[in-house]
């Protein structure tokens, strides 16, 4: 077979040069070089894109959780040009990482499945109320007084529960402790004291609480402040774990009396006089799932027509001797038709119906909120939801407690009528509200609804948007005052100085006595 004579357009390319085929055997030197050197450039490139690497492996090491997250889905030329530039990506979270200890479940989990203990010595069973959240079962609401699938029936005690779940869902949460500004302790210290109030000794009240602190100090996150950095939310007034003495008959626990729980900090419903209690709102039922549902509840109570003068909803106090309530509802009692008077005595309208509740506060201009059992009240809250200016008659019940959450200047939002002793009684309240003038009644009531997203638990799937809910704002102040104590300790000074002391002062008429209503 003759071989074909090929056309200078049609001579065969080589697969390995991309040349055509030359007849003369010295072109194969060119063919080699080329090749060689661009395998050692292969090899080189190899090579030194695995130093980068490692080294970029190291370096994200130190970052934080959410910083960490976000490089491992950026190209690698990407990661490797922040760090030549010694700019890494900006983290929103730096100062607010929350470490959330995952505790043995007799601390929390076990206790809400033995719910129908909660509450024994009484007549009520608190496990309805460990729905959604903690928010307890959605409110049936045939008169539309209040805004569909935002309104519970929410027990106050279960604080302790819908913080649990609102942590969960905190955006700066981390599962590195080293990165956390604080830790939290998901204790339910309330719960867990409900079962042992009545017809217990003090050594089953207390063994929770001692087991708590034997299990924490052998946690490695405890010896980096011993403790000055935890925190943690009880759904009762903070008097309740200050028992005093080891007498049988009185009330409460030694929680905070214990020597490593002195190092810790807790937010309640209601503080008592020592620097490490702090109080935060109790929960209302209005959780709402977004901020248009707030804004639409607001704007119901700014158009709300208001029909009486001033409200109360209580029940009097008899076996308190320097209890105001049976003043104020005599007082209420003879104003005819301008004080609405919800009795809340056991029997009577059931108080703890929001429905009931909204009725009278958001037909109301002003809102009586005299101390109860202790110096606060849910109802104090119940009235800012719906607009209604808030009286107070003991600095205790708010202006003491709420820092975090209430403006420090208190006329702008509150009528303050001090009564240091009811055997002086000689308040006028109907006469007294009538002066203050319609412009003022007006700011006041304007100041209230502004209140209303600081005061709310929103649903954990609730979006701020620069409206902080009362769980943020409680985060926040807890965050800057163990930031506090950090910084007293970066300059050499005793973390723990007056970190536990005790302030009576605080609960005191005198600082208060300037901006009595004129």
């Amino acid at each position: 077979m003759k071989p074909k004579n090929y056309s200078p357009t049609e001579k065969p390319i080589s697969v390995v040069t991309g040349k055509f085929r030359s007849s003369n055997k010295h072109s194969n030197v060119w063919f080699v070089v080329p090749l060689f050197i661009l395998l050692c450039f292969i090899l080189l490139c190899f090579d030194y894109s695995a130093l980068y690497i490692t080294d970029t492996d190291e370096t994200a090491s130190s970052f934080s959780d959410t910083t960490q997250k976000s490089l491992s889905r950026e190209p690698t030329k990407d990661v490797n040009f922040s760090r030549l530039l010694d700019d890494p990506l900006p983290d929103s979270c730096t100062g607010r990482y929350i470490y959330l200890h995952d505790l043995p479940g007799r601390f929390n989990s076990d206790l809400l499945q033995s719910c129908s203990l909660i509450t024994r010595g009484t007549e009520n069973n608190i496990c309805p109320y460990l729905e959604n959240f903690g928010f307890g079962p959605e409110i049936m609401d045939p008169d539309n007084v209040l805004l569909k699938q935002s309104w519970f029936s929410t027990n106050q005690f279960m604080l302790e529960v819908i913080f649990h779940n609102k942590m969960k869902k905190y955006t700066c949460l981390t599962h590195n402790s080293s990165l956390a500004s604080a830790v939290f302790i998901p204790f339910y210290a309330g719960i867990d004291m409900s079962r042992y109030l009545w017809g217990f000794n003090i050594s089953v009240r207390d063994s929770s609480s001692h087991e708590l602190m034997d299990w924490l100090v052998k946690q490695r996150e405890w010896s980096r402040m011993s403790g000055r950095d935890h925190f943690f939310v009880a759904g009762r007034i903070a008097w309740d774990f200050r028992r005093q003495t080891d007498n049988e008959s009185d009330w409460g626990s030694k929680l905070r009396f214990l020597p490593e729980s002195q190092n810790m900090s807790m937010m309640s419903i209601e503080s008592s006089s020592w620097n490490n209690d702090y109080a935060i709102p109790y929960p209302t039922c209005f959780h709402p799932s977004s901020v248009d549902e707030i804004s639409e509840w607001q704007d119901r109570m700014r158009s709300q027509k208001r029909m009486y003068l001033f409200a109360f909803a209580g029940a009097p106090r008899p076996e308190y001797k320097d209890s105001v309530r049976g003043k104020i509802i005599d007082e209420c009692l003879e104003s005819d038709d301008q004080c609405y008077l919800l009795d809340c005595n056991y029997g009577k309208v059931n108080c703890d119906n929001p429905v009931n509740v909204m009725k009278v506060f958001r037909n109301s201009v002003f809102c009586l909120q005299p101390p109860g059992d202790s110096y606060t009240r849910r109802s104090m809250f119940d009235s800012i939801l719906a607009g209604c200016i808030p009286v107070f008659f003991h600095p205790g019940t708010a202006y003491a407690q709420y820092k975090w959450h209430l403006p420090k200047n208190h006329k702008s939002y509150s009528v303050y009528l001090p009564v240091k002793d009811v055997k002086e009684w000689d308040i006028k309240i109907k006469e007294r509200l009538l002066e203050i003038s319609e412009e003022r009644v007006v700011r006041l009531r304007e100041e209230v609804i502004k209140l209303i997203p600081s005061v709310v638990y929103a649903n954990p799937s609730y979006g701020s948007e620069g409206n902080e809910d009362a769980f943020e704002l409680a985060v926040k102040g807890m965050l800057e005052k163990i930031e506090e104590v950090r910084e007293m300790m970066r300059q050499g000074k005793d973390g723990g100085e007056g970190f536990d002391d005790r302030d009576d002062y605080k609960y005191t008429f005198s600082p208060y006595e300037a901006q009595v209503l004129t």
